[in-house]
């Protein structure tokens, strides 16, 4: 392919017809002719060197070249429209993209329900995409995964990356509410620290690693504590914890959020840990993409009321 000479706009068209799967329905959402659209894949094919296309029945399936290019391919068409859209002439309510939020599954019950919701009323043709962090190294989600923004615990950053505080976010410790272990723990008080370090652990770690931050505030008062188990989502520690008699410790406003729907108790540490403070980073060069912009904003407003008083 000499890229020199290839028709960028016969991208756009491509990108039509990967998601409508009919040349048909492709003009149509472009405002082309059918037989534009047919012509169009016509010279693809030949500038490409592939076939693109082939028809099953009523639906045109992508060959595996062009399936491979297809997500690609949208993220590219979304940042060249937003590197020439005048931040002033940006409508969400008009806009069509994909927007990249790399994080721990924490965020798939705190923020993501709330911002589907918020999408669908303010922003239906942009969607939204949950993936996971990077072990070890946070800042590499934003290029591992080309992540338009990634959700983390606060940390030294190197000069490309802007940053935006959201909340602090200390931590709970949560067991099943039939646990007997717990039967004389009022939910919300106070755990002792006898029962903490006899009873075993769930331990949230991407991972695989056997401690965490509670346990290194733990030896301060020279204890440990058993862990049964590790697990690299939240939602699974949330899930082991309700239907074991292992107890689990947890950002608190994720304790809060699924006590109820798993049926768990909560409760205050009995040794100081220190909150983590969570933050937005992105990379510098999506400063001023309008439709990036504005979905960290959407992002940030939602996030920041998590703050602790």
């Amino acid at each position: 392919m000499n890229f020199a000479t290839l028709d960028l706009n016969l991208l756009r068209i491509l990108d039509a017809i990967l998601r409508e799967g009919s040349t048909t329905k492709a003009g149509e959402r472009l405002g082309l002719s059918q037989s534009a659209v047919s012509n169009a894949l016509n010279r693809l094919r030949h500038s490409l060197d592939d076939t693109l296309f082939v028809r099953h029945g009523n639906k045109l399936v992508p060959t595996d070249f062009a399936a491979s290019i297809k997500y690609g391919l949208r993220e590219e068409l979304n940042r060249l429209e937003g590197l020439l859209t005048p931040p002033d002439d940006f409508d969400p309510l008009q806009a069509q993209g994909n927007f990249k939020i790399s994080a721990s599954d924490f965020f798939a019950e705190l923020l993501m329900p709330a911002l589907g919701a918020h999408l669908s009323h303010n922003a239906p043709g942009i969607t939204a995409q949950l993936v996971d962090l990077v072990p070890y190294n946070y800042v590499e989600s934003l290029d591992r995964y080309q992540a338009d923004v990634a959700l983390i615990p606060d940390t030294e950053l190197p000069e490309w990356i802007n940053h935006e505080p959201l909340f602090h976010s200390s931590f709970s410790v949560i067991g099943r509410a039939t646990n007997p272990a717990l039967s004389s723990f009022v939910s919300g008080g106070e755990m002792s620290l006898e029962t903490f370090c006899d009873l075993s652990h769930v331990l949230f770690s991407p991972e695989g690693k056997m401690s965490a931050m509670g346990d290194a505030a733990l030896a301060k008062v020279g204890r440990k504590r058993q862990v049964a188990m590790t697990l690299p989502v939240f939602s699974g520690v949330c899930r082991t914890v309700s239907e074991s008699d292992l107890i689990a410790l947890v950002p608190t406003q994720l304790a809060q959020k699924v006590s109820i729907g798993f049926d768990l108790k909560h409760f205050t540490p009995p040794f100081e840990i220190a909150p983590a403070l969570i933050i937005a980073i992105w990379h510098k060069r999506s400063d001023e993409n309008p439709m990036a912009k504005w979905m960290r904003q959407q992002v940030f407003q939602l996030m920041k009321p998590l703050e602790e008083s």
